[in-house]
């Protein structure tokens, strides 16, 4: 029954959470971090400054695994990975939530196709994410809905911060091809 209601107090906390403005801006040095994560259920660490190597890193923050809004986020990100990696991008969601069941969802609802890691201490501080309720920083540790897109010399191209999920694809893959049309 404390269980039952301990969700029920953060589903009501995420819905009155407020949006806030992503911390890091343009232009600004992503902070490196390394951090256990998985990829089709199977587990790795994901190094932020290891995957630059390879191109841009679109870093999605979202507050918890196996909630509404950041289940249809994954599924959108899924959907949209394939395209991402047409462009030389690496895509990674990262949450302080539920982290004992990242490798289940990164196989049930990233679908395979991108990775999800647990938010080590500090980097939630670090890149200022904190879901916050009315302005006031909430306990637990969990984050806000928070994007971004890091170039391969680590400046943040885009920093995106909004409670609804539904736009957080569109903006990113629109930073990766305006930074991809950029190298040509």
């Amino acid at each position: 029954m404390q269980r039952l209601f301990a969700s029920l107090a953060l589903c009501g906390a995420l819905v009155a959470a407020s949006p806030a403005l992503a911390a890091l801006k343009v232009g600004d040095k992503a902070p490196d971090f390394t951090a256990p994560a998985a990829l089709a259920g199977k587990d790795f660490k994901f190094t932020l400054s290891k995957a630059l190597k390879k191109g841009p890193v679109v870093l999605y923050f979202f507050p918890a695994a196996y909630t509404s809004g950041c289940t249809a986020e994954a599924h959108e990100f899924a959907e949209a990975t394939p395209e991402f990696e047409k462009l030389g991008a690496t895509v990674i969601g990262v949450t302080a939530g539920a982290v004992d069941r990242i490798k289940d969802f990164s196989k049930e609802h990233c679908r395979d196709k991108f990775a999800v890691a647990a938010a080590p201490n500090g980097l939630i501080k670090s890149y200022d994410v904190g879901l916050k309720a009315v302005g006031v920083p909430m306990p637990g540790g969990l984050s806000n809905r928070t994007s971004y897109v890091i170039a391969p010399n680590g400046k943040i191209l885009m920093a995106y911060s909004d409670g609804n999920f539904a736009g957080h694809v569109t903006q990113t893959m629109d930073a990766v091809k305006a930074y991809k049309a950029t190298k040509k």
